[in-house]
């Protein structure tokens, strides 16, 4: 998945290189830096005094000593003056450059905090944006895997407005609202790894029930009489919908071998997240993307908070993946892509 959103410290992050939002100094005094040169050790420190600084917009690359990356990306963020001092620019610099040099060091995954949205005061849903949209914008003309890491939900803000029309949508459709943890008839309840999870009753019946038969004729004629695959259906999409594989792929937030995957496997059963994925980017209708789920075998429904979430952004016209991560995010909810 080219775009990740974590919820983790980025210090403990398993990718070849992390950015550090940095002073002009590489000193690492304060915020992700401070926690980021802690974690590295001294050596760090060495090393960064040996590049001469670092201007608003520039990267500089390490090693990264006592992390479990390869690399740290230095860069220096904009201060937030109300907008008017090409802010959004320099932040956009910012992601470009580390990402060049994450490219140029051989780097196949790349960590990022939300820069300039801590000290530097930049509002988090505007560096976002800028966030995204670069990250984005790189990675049309790049094969690589991006996470932006941020330590806790307070840190990622979609926005009041929006958030308040997903909660009122879910509030009206959510069929299980105050209702996680209930039993149902036909049902028991069965903890494992300290969760309760809901198991089908069988009856005695059903237990001894064994095919020791033939296969009926008419069961091996609808058998060949399939209808159009996953893949198939996926593919047709993509030409009616006059795209090309990498257009679909790169805006379904799936990478180039996950497709290739898909592709050459015309029986290929995706995760539902994958499938929806590919329902955004070619923008289907609510129609259409429910017909693509059932190819795959699955279905929307109001039982599910993910799924009342994925019909909001769908009956709402709103296929930007990015931004429909960010809700899913923001609720609590597995995100789209592979």
């Amino acid at each position: 998945m080219p775009i990740i959103i974590v919820r983790d410290d980025i210090t403990k992050m398993n990718v070849d290189a992390v950015v550090t939002a940095a002073n002009s100094a590489l000193s690492g005094s304060g915020g992700v830096d401070k926690s980021i040169h802690r974690a590295a050790g001294g050596e760090l420190l060495s090393e960064c005094k040996t590049l001469g600084g670092c201007q608003v917009g520039e990267a500089k690359i390490t090693g990264a000593y006592k992390l479990p990356c390869k690399y740290i990306i230095h860069t220096v963020g904009p201060v937030w003056y109300g907008g008017k001092d090409g802010e959004a620019k320099k932040l956009s610099l910012c992601y470009r450059n580390s990402l060049s040099a994450a490219r140029d060091a051989g780097c196949e995954t790349v960590a990022f905090p939300l820069i300039s949205a801590g000290a530097h005061g930049y509002p988090r849903d505007l560096a976002l944006k800028v966030a995204v949209s670069t990250v984005e914008e790189f990675l049309y003309e790049n094969e690589m895997t991006v996470y932006l890491v941020v330590f806790d939900k307070k840190s990622f803000d979609i926005g009041k407005a929006q958030y308040a029309e997903i909660r009122e949508f879910i509030d009206d459709n959510y069929a299980e609202r105050h209702g996680d943890g209930r039993r149902r008839r036909g049902m028991r309840s069965n903890v494992a790894g300290g969760a309760l999870m809901a198991m089908p009753c069988e009856s005695a019946a059903q237990k001894s029930l064994i095919w020791d038969g033939d296969i009926p004729e008419e069961l091996t004629r609808r058998i060949g009489e399939l209808d159009e695959s996953f893949t198939e259906m996926l593919l047709r999409k993509i030409d009616e919908k006059g795209m090309t594989d990498v257009q679909c792929y790169k805006r379904a937030n799936v990478d180039r071998k996950h497709f290739s995957k898909i592709r050459s496997d015309m029986g290929y059963k995706p995760k539902k997240t994958t499938a929806i994925a590919f329902a955004i980017a070619l923008e289907l209708s609510m129609e259409e993307t429910e017909e693509l789920l059932r190819k795959a075998g699955y279905a929307l429904s109001h039982s599910n908070k993910f799924d009342v979430i994925i019909e909001f952004f769908i009956r709402g016209r709103n296929y930007n993946i990015n931004e429909i991560n960010e809700a899913l995010f923001a609720f609590d909810q597995v995100l789209l892509g592979v």
